[in-house]
Protein backbone atom coordinates (compact mmCIF):
# COMPACT_ATOMS: atom_id res chain seq x y z
CA UNK A 1 0.00 0.00 0.00
CA UNK A 2 2.54 2.27 0.85
CA UNK A 3 4.61 2.17 -2.64
CA UNK A 4 1.11 2.43 -4.07
CA UNK A 5 0.66 5.83 -2.31
CA UNK A 6 4.31 6.70 -3.37
CA UNK A 7 3.27 6.09 -6.71
CA UNK A 8 -0.15 7.89 -6.65
CA UNK A 9 1.43 10.84 -5.15
CA UNK A 10 4.11 10.94 -8.21
CA UNK A 11 1.77 10.81 -10.56
CA UNK A 12 -0.60 13.70 -9.64
CA UNK A 13 2.29 15.52 -9.19
CA UNK A 14 3.44 14.79 -13.15
CA UNK A 15 -0.67 15.84 -13.68
CA UNK A 16 0.22 19.28 -12.20
CA UNK A 17 3.51 19.83 -14.21
CA UNK A 18 1.65 18.64 -17.17
CA UNK A 19 -1.44 21.63 -16.55
CA UNK A 20 1.33 23.67 -15.95
CA UNK A 21 3.26 23.58 -18.96
CA UNK A 22 -0.58 23.63 -20.53
CA UNK A 23 -1.37 26.59 -19.01
CA UNK A 24 1.92 28.28 -20.15
CA UNK A 25 0.86 27.32 -23.94
CA UNK A 26 -2.25 28.91 -23.39
CA UNK A 27 -0.12 31.99 -22.85
CA UNK A 28 1.74 32.00 -25.95
CA UNK A 29 -0.12 30.16 -28.41
CA UNK A 30 -3.42 30.86 -29.41
CA UNK A 31 -6.20 28.02 -30.21
CA UNK A 32 -6.12 26.11 -33.24
CA UNK A 33 -4.16 23.48 -34.76
CA UNK A 34 -1.12 24.14 -33.39
CA UNK A 35 -1.93 24.65 -29.67
CA UNK A 36 -3.63 21.30 -30.14
CA UNK A 37 -0.38 19.93 -31.47
CA UNK A 38 1.42 21.57 -28.42
CA UNK A 39 -1.09 19.64 -26.27
CA UNK A 40 -1.33 16.08 -27.47
CA UNK A 41 2.14 15.18 -25.99
CA UNK A 42 0.00 15.91 -22.87
CA UNK A 43 -3.17 13.95 -23.76
CA UNK A 44 -1.10 10.90 -24.85
CA UNK A 45 0.96 11.48 -21.14
CA UNK A 46 -2.46 11.28 -19.34
CA UNK A 47 -3.34 7.96 -21.08
CA UNK A 48 -0.44 6.58 -20.17
CA UNK A 49 -0.02 7.83 -16.42
CA UNK A 50 -3.10 5.68 -14.72
CA UNK A 51 -1.12 2.25 -16.03
CA UNK A 52 1.25 3.36 -13.10
CA UNK A 53 -1.55 2.59 -10.55
CA UNK A 54 -2.93 -1.07 -9.60
CA UNK A 55 -5.58 0.11 -7.22
CA UNK A 56 -9.09 0.01 -7.78
CA UNK A 57 -9.71 3.04 -5.66
CA UNK A 58 -6.46 4.95 -6.77
CA UNK A 59 -6.31 3.91 -9.99
CA UNK A 60 -9.79 4.00 -10.60
CA UNK A 61 -10.74 7.04 -9.45
CA UNK A 62 -6.93 8.64 -11.38
CA UNK A 63 -8.44 7.14 -14.55
CA UNK A 64 -11.80 8.86 -14.52
CA UNK A 65 -9.93 12.21 -13.83
CA UNK A 66 -7.19 12.37 -15.74
CA UNK A 67 -7.56 9.54 -18.70
CA UNK A 68 -11.02 10.92 -19.29
CA UNK A 69 -12.27 14.05 -17.99
CA UNK A 70 -8.79 15.85 -17.68
CA UNK A 71 -8.06 14.65 -21.69
CA UNK A 72 -11.45 16.01 -22.98
CA UNK A 73 -10.77 19.54 -21.66
CA UNK A 74 -7.49 19.56 -22.83
CA UNK A 75 -8.79 18.76 -26.72
CA UNK A 76 -11.56 21.26 -25.92
CA UNK A 77 -8.71 23.90 -24.38
CA UNK A 78 -6.74 23.58 -28.35
CA UNK A 79 -9.95 25.35 -29.46
CA UNK A 80 -10.69 27.44 -27.04
CA UNK A 81 -13.45 25.90 -25.58
CA UNK A 82 -14.42 24.07 -22.39
CA UNK A 83 -13.99 24.92 -18.43
CA UNK A 84 -10.48 26.03 -19.10
CA UNK A 85 -11.34 28.72 -21.30
CA UNK A 86 -14.11 29.94 -19.57
CA UNK A 87 -11.67 32.85 -17.88
CA UNK A 88 -9.28 34.56 -19.97
CA UNK A 89 -7.95 35.93 -16.68
CA UNK A 90 -7.85 32.42 -14.42
CA UNK A 91 -4.66 31.75 -12.23
CA UNK A 92 -2.41 28.78 -12.73
CA UNK A 93 -3.60 27.38 -9.51
CA UNK A 94 -7.21 27.54 -10.58
CA UNK A 95 -6.38 26.35 -14.19
CA UNK A 96 -5.07 22.91 -12.56
CA UNK A 97 -7.78 22.31 -10.62
CA UNK A 98 -9.93 23.06 -13.13
CA UNK A 99 -7.99 20.78 -15.32
CA UNK A 100 -8.38 17.85 -12.74
CA UNK A 101 -11.60 18.26 -11.20
CA UNK A 102 -14.92 18.70 -12.62
CA UNK A 103 -15.33 22.01 -10.71
CA UNK A 104 -18.59 24.45 -11.39
CA UNK A 105 -17.97 27.44 -12.98
CA UNK A 106 -18.34 30.39 -11.02
CA UNK A 107 -19.51 32.32 -14.07
CA UNK A 108 -22.64 31.07 -15.94
CA UNK A 109 -22.38 30.09 -19.73
CA UNK A 110 -25.23 32.53 -21.23
CA UNK A 111 -24.66 30.14 -24.65
CA UNK A 112 -25.35 26.92 -23.00
CA UNK A 113 -27.09 27.31 -19.51
CA UNK A 114 -27.90 24.02 -19.73
CA UNK A 115 -26.47 21.40 -16.95
CA UNK A 116 -26.88 18.33 -18.47
CA UNK A 117 -26.96 16.43 -21.75
CA UNK A 118 -30.64 15.30 -22.00
CA UNK A 119 -31.69 18.41 -20.84
CA UNK A 120 -30.13 20.53 -23.47
CA UNK A 121 -31.47 17.97 -25.89
CA UNK A 122 -35.12 18.72 -25.16
CA UNK A 123 -33.91 22.65 -24.45
CA UNK A 124 -35.85 22.45 -20.96
CA UNK A 125 -36.44 19.83 -17.99
CA UNK A 126 -40.19 19.35 -17.02
CA UNK A 127 -39.95 16.57 -15.01
CA UNK A 128 -37.43 17.27 -12.89
CA UNK A 129 -35.77 20.93 -12.94
CA UNK A 130 -31.76 20.73 -10.94
CA UNK A 131 -30.69 24.12 -9.59
CA UNK A 132 -27.13 25.27 -10.57
CA UNK A 133 -26.28 26.29 -7.21
CA UNK A 134 -26.55 22.41 -6.10
CA UNK A 135 -23.05 21.00 -4.95
CA UNK A 136 -21.63 18.24 -3.68
CA UNK A 137 -22.16 17.07 -0.08
CA UNK A 138 -23.28 20.31 0.64
CA UNK A 139 -27.19 19.81 0.42
CA UNK A 140 -27.76 16.58 3.21
CA UNK A 141 -25.05 16.49 5.64
CA UNK A 142 -26.78 13.89 7.33
CA UNK A 143 -27.88 12.13 4.26
CA UNK A 144 -24.44 11.52 3.30
CA UNK A 145 -23.81 10.21 6.68
CA UNK A 146 -26.20 7.62 6.88
CA UNK A 147 -24.75 6.44 3.07
CA UNK A 148 -21.44 6.62 5.05
CA UNK A 149 -23.03 3.78 7.66
CA UNK A 150 -24.77 1.95 5.03
CA UNK A 151 -21.46 1.36 2.66
CA UNK A 152 -19.52 0.17 6.41
CA UNK A 153 -22.84 -2.29 6.93
CA UNK A 154 -22.40 -3.48 3.27
CA UNK A 155 -18.74 -3.99 3.62
CA UNK A 156 -19.31 -6.35 6.89
CA UNK A 157 -21.86 -8.06 4.46
CA UNK A 158 -19.66 -9.26 1.74
CA UNK A 159 -18.07 -11.30 5.19
CA UNK A 160 -21.16 -13.94 4.57
CA UNK A 161 -20.83 -14.10 0.57
CA UNK A 162 -20.93 -17.67 0.75
CA UNK A 163 -24.31 -17.81 1.98
CA UNK A 164 -25.81 -15.32 -0.13
CA UNK A 165 -27.30 -15.86 -4.16
CA UNK A 166 -24.67 -14.85 -6.53
CA UNK A 167 -27.76 -12.39 -8.02
CA UNK A 168 -27.84 -10.81 -4.83
CA UNK A 169 -24.55 -9.91 -4.55
CA UNK A 170 -24.37 -8.41 -7.87
CA UNK A 171 -27.44 -6.60 -6.71
CA UNK A 172 -25.14 -5.35 -3.77
CA UNK A 173 -22.36 -4.66 -5.61
CA UNK A 174 -24.30 -2.18 -7.72
CA UNK A 175 -25.57 -0.70 -4.37
CA UNK A 176 -21.73 -0.51 -3.13
CA UNK A 177 -20.76 1.25 -6.25
CA UNK A 178 -23.62 4.02 -6.20
CA UNK A 179 -22.72 4.36 -2.14
CA UNK A 180 -18.92 4.62 -2.41
CA UNK A 181 -18.79 7.07 -5.00
CA UNK A 182 -21.44 9.32 -3.44
CA UNK A 183 -19.66 8.99 0.14
CA UNK A 184 -15.79 9.47 -1.85
CA UNK A 185 -16.87 12.73 -4.05
CA UNK A 186 -18.62 14.24 -0.86
CA UNK A 187 -15.57 13.58 0.83
CA UNK A 188 -13.71 14.83 -2.15
CA UNK A 189 -15.66 18.02 -2.83
CA UNK A 190 -15.59 18.59 1.22
CA UNK A 191 -11.53 19.02 1.16
CA UNK A 192 -11.96 20.88 -2.15
CA UNK A 193 -14.32 23.24 -0.24
CA UNK A 194 -12.45 24.35 2.37
CA UNK A 195 -8.91 24.39 1.01
CA UNK A 196 -9.17 26.17 -2.29
CA UNK A 197 -12.57 27.61 -1.83
CA UNK A 198 -14.13 25.64 -5.16
CA UNK A 199 -17.40 23.69 -5.71
CA UNK A 200 -17.27 20.08 -7.55
CA UNK A 201 -20.15 19.61 -9.77
CA UNK A 202 -22.67 17.02 -8.81
CA UNK A 203 -21.87 13.23 -9.45
CA UNK A 204 -25.52 12.06 -8.71
CA UNK A 205 -29.03 13.46 -8.37
CA UNK A 206 -30.92 10.72 -6.64
CA UNK A 207 -31.19 8.52 -9.27
CA UNK A 208 -33.48 5.99 -7.38
CA UNK A 209 -36.14 8.69 -8.57
CA UNK A 210 -35.64 8.56 -12.16
CA UNK A 211 -38.59 8.57 -14.46
CA UNK A 212 -37.23 7.37 -17.54
CA UNK A 213 -34.07 6.41 -19.18
CA UNK A 214 -33.44 9.96 -20.34
CA UNK A 215 -34.28 11.55 -16.94
CA UNK A 216 -31.67 8.53 -15.94
CA UNK A 217 -28.52 9.17 -17.81
CA UNK A 218 -29.07 12.99 -18.36
CA UNK A 219 -30.19 14.25 -15.13
CA UNK A 220 -29.11 11.66 -12.20
CA UNK A 221 -26.64 9.16 -13.31
CA UNK A 222 -22.85 10.23 -13.49
CA UNK A 223 -23.33 14.04 -14.45
CA UNK A 224 -19.48 14.57 -14.26
CA UNK A 225 -19.08 12.65 -17.35
CA UNK A 226 -22.74 13.33 -18.62
CA UNK A 227 -21.67 17.31 -18.76
CA UNK A 228 -18.18 16.93 -20.41
CA UNK A 229 -19.47 14.08 -22.87
CA UNK A 230 -22.13 17.10 -23.62
CA UNK A 231 -19.34 19.89 -25.16
CA UNK A 232 -17.20 17.28 -26.24
CA UNK A 233 -19.56 14.64 -28.49
CA UNK A 234 -22.85 15.90 -28.34
CA UNK A 235 -22.96 19.16 -29.03
CA UNK A 236 -19.96 19.23 -31.96
CA UNK A 237 -22.40 16.25 -33.50
CA UNK A 238 -25.91 17.58 -33.22
CA UNK A 239 -24.20 20.94 -35.14
CA UNK A 240 -22.77 18.56 -37.98
CA UNK A 241 -25.61 16.88 -38.38
CA UNK A 242 -28.35 19.50 -38.14
CA UNK A 243 -26.41 21.09 -41.13
CA UNK A 244 -26.27 17.69 -42.81
CA UNK A 245 -30.35 17.20 -41.80
CA UNK A 246 -31.38 20.06 -41.83
CA UNK A 247 -34.06 18.75 -38.82
CA UNK A 248 -33.04 19.81 -35.28
CA UNK A 249 -35.16 17.55 -33.52
CA UNK A 250 -33.93 14.39 -36.05
CA UNK A 251 -30.43 15.69 -35.66
CA UNK A 252 -30.71 14.85 -31.88
CA UNK A 253 -30.83 10.86 -32.45
CA UNK A 254 -27.38 10.57 -33.89
CA UNK A 255 -25.80 12.90 -31.57
CA UNK A 256 -27.53 11.18 -28.64
CA UNK A 257 -26.15 7.71 -30.20
CA UNK A 258 -22.55 9.18 -30.74
CA UNK A 259 -22.77 10.17 -27.04
CA UNK A 260 -23.27 6.52 -25.77
CA UNK A 261 -20.63 5.06 -28.22
CA UNK A 262 -18.18 7.59 -27.23
CA UNK A 263 -18.97 6.54 -23.13
CA UNK A 264 -18.71 2.97 -23.79
CA UNK A 265 -15.37 3.07 -25.20
CA UNK A 266 -14.30 5.46 -22.71
CA UNK A 267 -15.58 3.35 -19.94
CA UNK A 268 -13.73 0.08 -21.64
CA UNK A 269 -10.77 2.49 -21.22
CA UNK A 270 -11.42 3.09 -17.20
CA UNK A 271 -12.50 -0.86 -17.00
CA UNK A 272 -8.79 -1.69 -18.92
CA UNK A 273 -6.89 0.41 -16.71
CA UNK A 274 -8.43 -1.36 -13.44
CA UNK A 275 -8.12 -4.96 -14.44
CA UNK A 276 -5.22 -4.68 -17.17
CA UNK A 277 -7.23 -7.25 -19.30
CA UNK A 278 -8.33 -7.14 -23.18
CA UNK A 279 -11.33 -5.99 -23.76
CA UNK A 280 -14.70 -7.83 -24.83
CA UNK A 281 -16.67 -4.85 -25.52
CA UNK A 282 -19.70 -5.92 -23.59
CA UNK A 283 -19.74 -2.58 -21.90
CA UNK A 284 -19.39 -0.56 -25.10
CA UNK A 285 -22.42 -2.72 -26.25
CA UNK A 286 -23.70 -2.11 -23.13
CA UNK A 287 -24.08 1.64 -23.95
CA UNK A 288 -25.33 1.37 -27.35
CA UNK A 289 -27.98 -0.89 -26.05
CA UNK A 290 -29.37 2.04 -23.69
CA UNK A 291 -28.05 4.43 -26.75
CA UNK A 292 -30.42 2.84 -28.54
CA UNK A 293 -33.92 2.25 -26.27
CA UNK A 294 -33.30 5.75 -25.02
CA UNK A 295 -33.46 7.17 -28.84
CA UNK A 296 -36.48 4.94 -28.57
CA UNK A 297 -38.06 6.89 -26.02
CA UNK A 298 -37.13 10.10 -27.45
CA UNK A 299 -39.20 9.56 -30.69
CA UNK A 300 -42.10 8.18 -29.06
CA UNK A 301 -42.48 10.95 -26.32
CA UNK A 302 -42.04 13.11 -29.56
CA UNK A 303 -44.48 11.31 -31.19
CA UNK A 304 -47.45 11.41 -28.24
CA UNK A 305 -45.91 15.05 -27.58
CA UNK A 306 -47.37 15.30 -24.14
CA UNK A 307 -50.76 13.84 -24.78
CA UNK A 308 -49.83 10.78 -22.60
CA UNK A 309 -47.56 9.66 -20.17
CA UNK A 310 -46.78 6.90 -18.47
CA UNK A 311 -47.04 7.46 -14.42
CA UNK A 312 -43.65 7.89 -12.48
CA UNK A 313 -44.45 5.25 -10.36
CA UNK A 314 -44.80 2.39 -13.24
CA UNK A 315 -41.92 3.98 -15.60
CA UNK A 316 -39.10 4.46 -12.53
CA UNK A 317 -39.34 0.72 -11.19
CA UNK A 318 -39.09 -0.10 -14.99
CA UNK A 319 -36.52 2.39 -15.93
CA UNK A 320 -34.34 1.01 -12.59
CA UNK A 321 -35.16 -2.51 -13.70
CA UNK A 322 -33.88 -2.09 -16.92
CA UNK A 323 -30.53 -0.79 -15.61
CA UNK A 324 -30.51 -3.84 -13.39
CA UNK A 325 -30.82 -5.90 -15.84
CA UNK A 326 -28.56 -4.85 -18.81
CA UNK A 327 -25.66 -4.24 -15.57
CA UNK A 328 -26.11 -7.97 -14.31
CA UNK A 329 -25.87 -9.04 -18.22
CA UNK A 330 -22.96 -6.77 -19.42
CA UNK A 331 -21.59 -4.24 -17.07
CA UNK A 332 -21.10 -6.31 -13.45
CA UNK A 333 -19.64 -9.48 -14.98
CA UNK A 334 -16.72 -7.18 -16.44
CA UNK A 335 -16.10 -6.17 -12.19
CA UNK A 336 -15.84 -10.17 -11.71
CA UNK A 337 -13.49 -10.71 -14.52
CA UNK A 338 -10.48 -8.57 -12.84
CA UNK A 339 -11.96 -9.69 -9.43
CA UNK A 340 -12.63 -5.86 -8.33
CA UNK A 341 -14.68 -7.08 -5.38
CA UNK A 342 -11.77 -9.05 -3.99
CA UNK A 343 -9.06 -6.37 -4.49
CA UNK A 344 -11.25 -3.97 -2.88
CA UNK A 345 -11.50 -5.62 0.11
CA UNK A 346 -7.52 -6.32 -0.21
CA UNK A 347 -7.07 -2.93 -0.10
CA UNK A 348 -9.58 -1.80 2.66
CA UNK A 349 -7.74 -4.60 5.20
CA UNK A 350 -4.02 -2.86 3.43
CA UNK A 351 -5.36 0.74 4.12
CA UNK A 352 -6.58 -0.25 7.71
CA UNK A 353 -3.47 -1.51 8.50
CA UNK A 354 -1.29 1.47 6.76
CA UNK A 355 -3.32 3.50 8.98
CA UNK A 356 -2.43 1.56 12.12
CA UNK A 357 1.40 1.61 11.13
CA UNK A 358 1.34 5.57 10.58
CA UNK A 359 -0.21 5.64 13.61
CA UNK A 360 1.57 3.53 15.84
CA UNK A 361 4.99 5.86 14.67
CA UNK A 362 2.79 8.99 16.10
Amino acid sequence: MEGEINNFIKVWFSVFVSLSYCYAVSKVVSKGPTRLLCVLPIVCFFIFLPLNLHSIHLGGTTAFFIGWLANFKLLLFAFGKGPLCSDSSISLGRFVVVGCFPIQNSTPNKTNPSPTLMSHLNGHNKEHPISNKSTVGQRFPVRYAVMGLLLAFLIRVYDYSEHIHPKVILLLYCLHIYLFLEVILAMVAALARALLGVELEPQFNQPYLTSSLQDFWGRRWNLMATNILRITVYDPTLHATTRFIGHKYLANIPAVFATFVVSGLMHELVFYYLGRLRPTWEITLFFIIHGCCLTVEILLKKCFSGRWRMPQLISGPLTIGFVIVTSFWLFFPQFLRFKADERAFREYAALGEFVNNVTSRI
